[in-house]
């Protein structure tokens, strides 16, 4: 497969993926929701999409995909600001040289970035005072860990087949001798 066909339909699947995340994020699935907390398909995106790539990229990915959820769901609190720092916090993690089994990192990491994620969404919250704190606590509770729980659970469906195509990817060197 030459580079040029590769890149083409490289960016159809990433545009494509991407896509399905953001639509699975407004849909709550039989199965999909703890709680009634359902699974942040675009957090696992973005930290799927981050884990080998740079800073830079892992905070494109993020400011992308946060005005995007921003424009579907509701701009306050933002997605923007948590998607942002999730995408460069998992680029900047460098998981090849700590961890080796995939799935479990995948899972591992997408736990943790979920509390970062609402805890900046919670801080945005209490900033502009929209909620006792009693409330906005007792929330954040119940939140962090459903969606952790199942964000973390369904990580694996996001990372395999996108880390498997990317995997394959060929070589802009050897593909132009």
């Amino acid at each position: 497969m030459n580079w040029q066909r590769y890149s083409l339909l490289n960016n159809i699947i990433i545009g494509s993926s991407a896509t399905l995340c953001l639509l699975l994020s407004l849909t709550r699935l039989p199965g999909m929701e703890l709680l009634g907390i359902g699974t942040n398909w675009v957090l696992i995106w973005v930290v799927v999409w981050s884990m080998k790539r740079s800073v830079f990229q892992g905070m494109i990915a993020g400011l992308v995909m946060g005005l995007i959820q921003d424009g579907l769901t509701g701009a306050y609190p933002t997605h923007m600001l948590s998607l942002v720092m999730v995408g460069v916090l998992t680029a900047r993690l460098q998981k090849q040289k700590y961890i080796q089994e995939d799935f479990i990192s995948v899972a591992l990491i997408v736990f943790g970035m979920v509390i970062v994620a609402e805890t900046l969404t919670s801080l945005q919250y209490l900033i502009r005072f929209m909620r006792p704190f009693i409330d906005i606590w007792r929330d954040y509770q119940q939140l962090v860990l459903s969606s952790a729980i199942l964000s973390s659970l369904w990580a694996p469906v996001v990372y395999y087949p996108l880390n498997s195509w990317w995997e394959k990817a060929p070589y802009k060197a050897s593909s132009q001798k």
